[in-house]
């Protein structure tokens, strides 16, 4: 495992410090790990300053804090829901009616000029981009190598993607090529933060399967999968399907025998302006990287360089937590899976590589007249303003009783180890629908280690090939209704929600266990639950 930060090792020391304690919120039934990091001075602060990663809130006031604090302790009572728990994205939260088009709302707190910019973003979401040169200037520049002509071909009704299925094809999961560090050059690289990994020398960092006309695709992902049987403890069998990856029709000669292969799942995209604004104090508070409550469960952030301005900030986006931005993590999109080029990420032919002479050779999209980029500033601004203001929508049988009976299961099984309830966004937040929210995303957005059957193999920056972030799980409950699908975990194995908690392994394996042995009743209870957010 790599040596994570100075910082980290600075946390470590301190949180033996008199200054923070950890306070138990007691538990029901089975033993419940809840424990909450309190900071009750600045002791972390001071020499733990790079921008972006301040331990204790300088946004609010000594009584701010403690409502804060107050409001997102994890509650110990399961007999009704909580106050403001209907809506689980603050006052941005959508009470449209629930039907494909659940993920694709506007937040419900912007203004009504807020709404015009939100539908220009949500054309350029949609926006199909031309292989260069046509007579669409401004559509100009897609690939040559590519995965998709838009974004929402990915991000399917702003949800969640799927694996391959026959000819229906790969368009909303996609493979990562990448390999670790091979020279002390390299290391030292990945050291400062520099870069997150390295790509396969002749394809890039990601395996594009289409090209424009005159260039081959680059190759297809084959999945194979193999049944696994699981017992419960009442006798109830599950069958499991456990993928193995690889690429047929190589059309560039064969991969580095270095390279790993990582397939990666489109999340949702509901809630990424409320994530961005949750304070880093309160997502380092639940790190516990060197397990002092002895629950198995540690959470570490993956700490990585801002794409704007260089600062070392916290990854809280992506499957391995490494992209800090929304506005990044749309550029980083633009480049890898369309091929277009942004002032964020001047790659005018995409991932093409230096071996890859021909595509280096086709035309781009750049119109002078309108920027150095394919896509220029403004389309920037408002594809992120878009991706900010996709709204969560509202809970459904919050006070359904066993959907009650499910959250304390929830609970006593330790899914919140994990799965952090609530968060109150940053008061200074720079665009006031995301400001001071109570919001509800059930994520630390911390790394976890989750097991050898789990893991790809694949470091991305501070994460190791066995870790991957925790997802949010608001709105997960529509995944059916919104994408005809219920397809999970970073490469949509797992086809229900059983499956995919019955996946969790290394750090996730006690409540894994917890969940395998509960009984039908309970378990059924748990799904409500899960349904209902």
């Amino acid at each position: 495992m790599r040596r994570p930060l100075e910082f980290l090792r600075r946390l470590r020391r301190a949180e033996s410090s008199p200054h923070l304690r950890k306070t138990p919120v007691g538990s029901t039934g089975r033993r419940c790990a809840i424990l909450v990091l309190v900071l009750t001075s600045s002791a972390l602060a001071g020499d733990l300053q790079p921008p972006g990663l301040a331990t204790t809130r300088t946004d609010l006031d000594a009584k701010d804090q403690a409502r804060v604090t107050a409001i997102t302790r994890p509650t110990t009572d399961f007999s009704r829901p909580e106050r403001f728990e209907l809506m689980q994205g603050g006052a941005g939260t959508s009470e449209k009616d629930v039907n494909r088009d659940a993920f694709s709302q506007s937040s419900a707190n912007i203004t009504f000029e807020e709404e015009g910019t939100f539908k220009l973003g949500n054309a350029l979401f949609r926006k199909n981009w031309v292989s260069s040169p046509s007579s669409t200037q401004a559509s100009d520049g897609l690939g040559p190598l590519f995965n998709e002509r838009a974004c929402q071909n990915c991000h399917l009704k702003d949800g969640r993607g799927r694996p391959p299925q026959g000819d229906l094809g790969s368009t909303s999961m996609f493979l990562r090529l990448a390999r670790d560090a091979s020279s002390a050059e390299e290391k030292a690289a990945l050291a400062d933060h520099q870069v997150l990994n390295f790509p396969d020398p002749v394809y890039g960092s990601q395996l594009q399967e289409l090209a424009v006309p005159g260039l081959r695709g680059e190759g297809r992902m084959h999945v194979d999968y193999q049944e696994r049987k699981v017992e419960l403890t009442d006798g109830t069998v599950v069958c499991l399907r456990k993928p193995s990856y690889s690429v047929t029709d190589l059309a560039y000669g064969p991969l580095d025998p270095r390279t790993t292969l990582s397939p990666r799942l489109t999340p949702p995209m509901i809630g990424l302006g409320l994530i961005e604004q949750i304070a880093p104090a309160d997502i380092l508070a639940h790190a516990d990287p060197q397990d002092r409550d002895g629950d198995g469960v540690f959470g570490r952030p993956n700490i990585v360089r801002d794409g704007q301005g260089g600062e070392l900030t916290l990854g809280r986006f992506g499957w391995k937590a490494q992209t800090a931005s929304i506005r990044q993590q749309a550029a980083d999109a633009f480049a890898g899976d369309i091929g277009i080029s942004t002032p964020e990420e001047p790659k005018h032919w995409g991932d093409c590589t230096a071996a890859q002479a021909k595509c280096l050779a086709m035309p781009n999209g750049v119109q002078q007249r309108l920027g150095s980029a394919e896509a220029p500033p403004p389309v920037m601004d408002l594809v992120t303003f878009y991706s900010r203001n996709l709204a969560v929508p509202a809970r459904r049988d919050r006070d359904a009783p066993d959907v009650l009976a499910g959250k304390k299961v929830f609970y006593d099984i330790g899914c919140v180890s994990c799965h952090t309830p609530k968060f109150v966004t940053r008061r200074d937040a720079p665009d006031k629908a995301q400001a001071f929210q109570l919001i509800w995303p059930y994520s630390d957005f911390l790394l976890h280690d989750m097991g050898s059957d789990l893991a790809d193999g694949q470091a991305v920056g501070e994460a190791t090939g066995n870790e991957w972030r925790t997802p949010p799980l608001w709105g997960i409950g529509l995944t059916w209704t919104v994408n005809g699908n219920s397809f999970f975990l970073h490469d949509g194995r797992a086809r229900s929600l059983t499956e995919a908690i019955l996946w969790h392994g290394g750090e996730g394996q006690k409540a894994r266990d917890r969940f395998a042995a509960a009984d039908a009743a309970e378990r059924s209870a748990l799904l409500k639950f899960l349904e209902s957010l």
